[in-house]
């Protein structure tokens, strides 16, 4: 007997593949992650060379920071925008529903929507980390910090179908939200246990992970936890919503 996952996945796989090479909205959206980790690999070296070294401001001390919010979190983020937008389209097209009446589960479409996105956010990670060459890291420092931040994908892109109507309303409360995403920012530059004060936003942890790895902190297992802890809080709160949206 094969797997319910597995038949989810040969299912809706492919529909996937095609609505997203169809849309060159979401082809880009897709592709920005690698696009990131060529600019940062290019263009910062090239900006704190010149302009900046002109301008007397040294870059180099905030590239850890440019990439654990401009790398380690967009590229799970970006791609579950790309997931967001498909679910504003099934949902418009009624195609959620229809799946209701079929021998795929909510259960099981939802397990789909949440754990994919994950999967691949995680494959990008380490593969446009090294591609960005900006600061070097261990290969299992990476991968624990890309699996911290995957969950970041499903929350994305269920937060966007909850509360958007539309793909334009979408797009605007992506563009919206971007800002209150990127709050944790300004813990980089609190150097106390004040910065966890914003340990209630998901984007601190992979962030803050990042930070303490990148210092040889010791007790990161701790990081790992609460952040896993915080994902999975705001998981169940959204995948409760998004059952009750498709059951209205």
């Amino acid at each position: 007997m094969e797997m319910p996952m597995l038949n989810t996945i040969r299912s809706l796989g492919p529909i996937d593949v095609r609505n997203i090479g169809r849309d060159s909205l979401l082809r880009w959206m897709a592709f920005m992650p690698f696009l990131f980790a060529l600019l940062f690999r290019t263009l910062v070296p090239w900006a704190r060379e010149g302009i900046l070294t002109e301008l007397g401001f040294d870059l180099q001390p905030y590239y850890i920071l440019l990439m654990s919010f401009g790398l380690i979190e967009s590229s799970p983020v970006m791609f579950g925008v790309v997931i967001g937008f498909l679910l504003l389209d099934e949902r418009d097209d009624q195609t959620i529903k229809a799946l209701q009446v079929t021998p795929m589960t909510l259960n099981n479409y939802l397990s789909y929507r949440v754990l994919i996105p994950m999967f691949i956010s995680v494959v990008l990670t380490l593969v446009t980390y090294p591609l960005a060459g900006m600061v070097p890291l261990a290969p299992g420092k990476v991968l624990l910090t890309a699996v911290l931040a995957a969950p970041l994908a499903p929350l994305y892109a269920l937060f966007l179908v909850i509360i958007a109507k539309n793909k334009v309303q979408g797009f605007a409360l992506m563009k919206a939200s971007g800002s209150l995403m990127l709050l944790p920012i300004i813990a980089y530059f609190i150097p106390s246990n004040w910065q966890f004060a914003f340990g209630f936003m998901p984007t601190f942890w992979p962030a803050k992970l990042y930070w303490a790895l990148q210092a040889g902190e010791s007790g990161i297992w701790l990081y790992l936890v609460a952040g896993f802890l915080v994902h999975t809080f705001f998981l169940w709160l959204m995948a409760r919503r998004f059952n009750k949206i498709m059951h209205q």
